[in-house]
């Protein structure tokens, strides 16, 4: 590619927006047009992101720039279809969304635009031909990963999971829970069975298998910063050998998404678009331990995956990032 992709971010001074800031500042096929925050315009991001020190000199602005190829919506939940609604975007440039304001089938429209669900597992065909890309919840991304391959065979029965996700998780604003003095040496579940994802996990599994069982999830939040660890099980008559076949042929082209037979652990995808997943026999039942990093895999770095796609380029541009294992 000549001519470098000009990308916007709406909402740079949250945790995605940042996470966005520092792909896209390393990103060989992008240059960043303007990051947007109404209460930080005119200060550097550098003061906010303060790891950003020294890597770039790029400030805060209140305008939105309409010449940009692409525009990274980084808003909270409810947000971005309020910023839609007000900034009337030319059709040429392409919205990813990172809120769950369009992911639904029933709430994906916008004026012209139709948001695509952005899960490249399942859907890059569509994401390919997109102007508009609802980009997947965190919790979201690795339920679906978990599942998809199993779905896409008919075999998945009911499912029972519980994910842990750090304090990132909760967004930047302060709360309670969020709190230091709360959160560390301190686990809690939350939004037992009811957590918003799972609608959208919903639509994506039963396009596959119509026939889908329950899919019951109980989230945790944990004592440290990034990450998600997910168990999940569910019948299945395949052997640990023949499972781990169907997901290494489903998974073969999918660059981030990688099938492990050893135990899986947060430590190797912390700071990473990778997901991994790890699976166990034990009867009937087929176990399905997944991690991936909520603000990489589950928010930024996927929209940047999803960017790629749209563009035309690898799926790994720009996200070749190293974890850190210690």
């Amino acid at each position: 590619m000549k001519t470098k992709i000009k990308a916007g971010i709406i909402g740079g001074a949250g945790y995605t927006g940042g996470e966005m800031l520092r792909v896209l500042l390393q990103h060989p096929c992008v240059d960043i047009n303007f990051v947007h925050s109404r209460s930080n315009a005119g200060q550097p991001v550098s003061g906010v992101h303060e790891d950003l020190y020294g890597d770039t000199e790029i400030c805060f602005s209140n305008e939105v720039d309409q010449g940009c190829d692409v525009v990274f919506l980084c808003l909270g939940h409810g947000e971005s279809r309020v910023f839609m609604d007000q900034n009337l975007l030319p059709q040429h440039t392409r919205i990813i969304d990172l809120s769950q304001d369009f992911r639904l089938a029933a709430n994906n429209r916008n004026g012209e635009r139709t948001f695509i669900y952005g899960l490249p597992e399942t859907n890059k065909n569509k994401i390919q031909a997109a102007n508009a890309i609802a980009n997947p919840g965190c919790f979201a991304t690795a339920i679906q990963l978990s599942l998809l391959p199993l779905a896409a065979n008919g075999l998945l029965g009911e499912v029972h999971a519980t994910g842990i996700t750090g304090s990132t998780g909760a967004g930047q604003k302060l709360q309670a829970s969020s709190h230091f003095s709360w959160r560390v040496n301190n686990v809690e579940a939350y939004k037992s069975l009811t957590h918003q994802h799972m609608q959208e996990v919903g639509e994506t599994i039963s396009a596959l298998q119509p026939s889908v069982h329950a899919i019951n999830f109980i989230p945790w939040r944990g004592s440290f910063a990034r990450g998600i660890y997910l168990s999940a099980y569910t019948n299945c008559s395949l052997s640990l050998e023949e499972a781990y076949a169907l997901y290494d042929t489903y998974y073969a082209d999918a660059p981030f998404t990688f099938v492990s037979r050893k135990m899986v652990h947060l430590k190797q995808v912390v700071n990473t678009n990778k997901c991994v997943i790890h699976l166990e026999k034990e009867g009937d039942k087929l176990v399905l331990h997944t991690a991936i990093d909520n603000l990489l895999k589950g928010a930024s770095g996927q929209a940047v995956q999803n960017m790629n796609i749209m563009f035309g380029l690898a799926e790994n541009e720009g996200l070749n990032l190293k974890a850190s294992s210690f």
